[in-house]
């Protein structure tokens, strides 16, 4: 009889390529050619584990640093990551000059805030505001005995898409739980973005009842969602981001007085920095991780800078001598809105917080005052209130001649 090995050796059979230790169990042992034919022939092929393509596309944003110029859209921004109290940012421009894109690339950006163990969302600052009585039994129980309230977490970036209908923003009834009779209410878009930032693209389409809900929610941290006998409070203080193209159509000015900084976004004009923003995008199309390796580490100072300052900002003060510098400029404006002051000084702090420094100077306002104080005089109002101050005179003239 033949020696097997030669048969294992010259053997021309893929399984036995592929696993040739398999194939040396399946011949050890054998007496004969038809008893290695009957074995193998009883044998499972060994095929390789192939994954279907899931078909979901990786998301890699195209690095916020990577963008040419738009140095008041980027500073403006990374203001809001530092400070939300300043009242989020409204990108205003045509087409095609990098808004979206600005925004989705701040998700490497996004810094860490606490978010709450608590079914109620307790956290640790709510006793430093409101004392013990501000947290539920639990939570003051768990503070008591040193235990934590909270985790640091990456904050999130959400979009609230055009075409969302008013159910899918503040949230309604649970219809997986209205199959089995029970009446629950699931959460919306406003609830999902409490401590976390939410981009509204195209902010100028959205339908009246959507800007409703957006402008409650904004002004008030929380909203209320009523369905028949249920209904439930939300927490929704998140950092609003709009952009808007003014060809498609007007802001309410309910909803842009609701937004701190506004910039204005414009074209490139240097032919430099548009071939190099050609250049840039055409490398990203090309291979994403590769231009966002390029700018990993860059990226990664960046983030912990924001860390920083969001930390910082607490500590850090408006003289007053400061404080009535920018109280005259929007006097001098004619600005009716005390959100003017909101906005600019708050930025001022965020922008001495992005220095390292605890004190504002009057070149922090300096730097901040064209995004925190344009677009919000109103021609409408100063004519309206014109013709009252007219009228208030006539008035008085007609009581005094008596």
């Amino acid at each position: 009889m033949k020696d097997h090995s030669t048969l294992e050796q010259k053997g021309n059979d893929p399984e036995a390529n592929a696993q040739p230790e398999m194939i040396s169990e399946a011949v050890s042992g054998v007496r004969s050619l038809r008893e290695l034919i009957d074995r193998v022939m009883g044998k499972a092929l060994y095929l390789p584990e192939i994954q279907e393509d899931s078909g979901i596309a990786e998301l890699i944003p195209f690095p916020f640093l990577a963008i040419v110029n738009q140095y008041e859209m980027k500073m403006a921004l990374l203001l809001a990551l530092i400070n939300p109290a300043m009242g989020g940012v409204l990108l205003i421009g045509p087409r095609g000059t990098g808004k979206t894109t600005a925004v989705r690339g701040l998700l490497d950006l996004l810094p860490l805030v606490p978010k709450s163990l608590c079914y109620y969302g307790c956290l640790p600052e709510d006793i430093e505001t409101m004392g013990i009585d501000g947290v539920c039994p639990d939570c003051a129980r768990k503070y008591a005995e040193g235990k934590p309230l909270a985790v640091m977490d990456r904050v999130r970036l959400g979009e609230l898409p055009l075409n969302a209908r008013l159910e899918d923003v503040i949230g309604g009834i649970d219809e997986r739980a209205a199959v089995h009779h029970r009446l629950r209410l699931q959460r919306g878009i406003l609830a999902q973005a409490d401590r976390n930032v939410l981009y509204v693209d195209e902010v100028n389409l959205l339908d009246d009842d959507i800007v409703d809900a957006l402008l409650n929610a904004a002004a008030q941290g929380s909203y209320t969602v009523r369905r028949g006998p249920v209904s439930a409070t939300y927490r929704s203080r998140f950092i609003l981001i709009g952009s808007m193209n003014p060809e498609e159509g007007n802001l309410r000015p309910q909803i842009q007085d609701r937004f701190g900084l506004r910039v204005i976004v414009r074209g490139l004009d240097n032919d430099e920095e548009r071939l190099e923003a050609y250049r840039r995008v055409k490398a990203y199309m090309a291979n994403p991780r590769s231009v966002a390796a390029q700018f990993r580490l860059e990226t990664e100072v960046a983030r912990e800078e924001i860390q920083l300052a969001r930390e910082l900002l607490p500590e850090v003060e408006l003289p007053d001598e400061v404080a009535k510098l920018g109280l005259r400029w929007i006097k001098e404006l004619g600005v009716d809105s005390l959100r003017a002051e909101i906005t600019l000084f708050e930025a001022a702090r965020a922008y001495a917080a992005a220095d390292a420094r605890q004190v504002v100077e009057p070149s922090d306002l300096k730097q901040v005052a064209p995004m925190a104080l344009r677009l919000r005089k109103s021609a409408f109002m100063s004519d309206y209130l014109s013709q009252q101050e007219a009228e208030q005179a006539q008035l008085k003239f007609i009581m005094e001649k008596d």
